[in-house]
């Protein structure tokens, strides 16, 4: 870790507003700046779970929800947030989201879903078990996940030309994918898209094959225009997030970011009552999900291996 990224760990811990048994005798302010809307299936999942505890929406507990034009527009979106003078910020997804919480947050508890990234290695946390400083929350491994995204479209196919379809926050992700597939002799190419309205139907004429969609709050956000073409074209994919299956991908495999966000919600409960971020340990999602859409399978004129169907954790008919 760089001595910045220490001076900014120990920083942060020096600046965090205390909340504690305060932020029960009064709105506690969440906020929240994201891709997917406000009424996200994930987002809901967030709120739902804050009920659970004990946290009534609207009453002594407000979701504050900047929306994200894209990538680049995650600095605006958590300075407003700043500027609202939340009490905790959850930044979920990508490296940019968290970077982008860590400036603006000023010391305040920041809660990550590391999606996309190590949190450790980002100089984030000090380590897994004792975070340091203002940032606790979860991590996914999710290069591993994507390697095994091109394990699993090659056997339900199996796939012998592989698309590996990638933004500046899954840069990492097609990497690795494109790693997976040299070792299984799968021809690869990277298709990148850019800005905060990608021109997709470009880019899927830039290959021909199997395509593997990189977890990306923009994926998730565009899954209905993706999972159109896909459909259109004929491609058979595999996405990160239920909704790409959902949506018109042959298959998905990834974190239940529902859960993950239900998860984040205790983190917030355990920080209201006065639990220090950096002393809380970073865990990893405990829910993987693999989905087969055999609607697309059959509109693709598709047989998804027998090996991949039984391992399903729920089929979309």
């Amino acid at each position: 870790m760089t001595r910045r990224a220490v001076v900014a760990l120990l920083g942060g811990a020096a600046l965090a507003p205390p909340l504690g048994a305060r932020a029960r005798e009064r709105v506690l302010r969440v906020g929240m700046a994201t891709i997917v809307p406000r009424t996200a299936p994930s987002i809901a999942a967030f709120v739902d779970r804050m009920a659970e505890l004990g946290y009534r929406d609207g009453v002594d507990f407000a979701l504050e929800h900047v929306p994200v034009a894209g990538i680049d527009d995650y600095a605006r979106a958590f300075r407003a947030l700043a500027a609202q003078h939340v009490d905790i910020m959850v930044a979920f997804g990508n490296e940019i989201a968290a970077s982008a919480a860590r400036d603006a947050a000023e010391g305040r508890p920041i809660v990550l879903l590391a999606l996309s990234f190590d949190p450790v290695e980002k100089g984030f946390a000090a380590s897994l078990a004792h975070p340091g400083g203002n940032i606790t929350g979860l991590f996914s491994r999710q290069l591993e996940l994507a390697a095994k995204r091109v394990e699993l479209i090659h056997e339900a196919l199996p796939a012998r030309r592989l698309g590996l379809l990638f933004d500046a926050a899954s840069r990492g992700q097609a990497i690795a994918g494109m790693a997976a597939a040299e070792r299984l002799h799968v021809e690869a190419v990277l298709v990148e898209v850019t800005g905060q309205r990608p021109d997709y139907a470009a880019a899927l004429d830039r290959f021909s094959g199997a395509l593997v969609i990189g977890e990306s709050p923009l994926f998730v956000r565009d899954n209905a225009a993706l999972g159109r073409l896909l459909l259109e074209r004929g491609i058979p994919a595999i996405g990160a997030a239920r909704e790409d299956a959902a949506a018109g991908a042959l298959l998905s495999y990834g974190v239940n970011v529902g859960d993950a966000l239900r998860a984040a919600a205790d983190y917030v409960d355990r920080i209201a009552k006065g639990a220090a971020p950096g002393d809380i340990p970073i865990e990893q999602p405990k829910t993987f999900e693999l989905l087969v859409n055999l609607k697309a399978a059959k509109a693709l004129g598709i047989e998804v291996s027998p090996s991949v169907f039984a391992r399903a954790d729920e089929v979309i008919e």
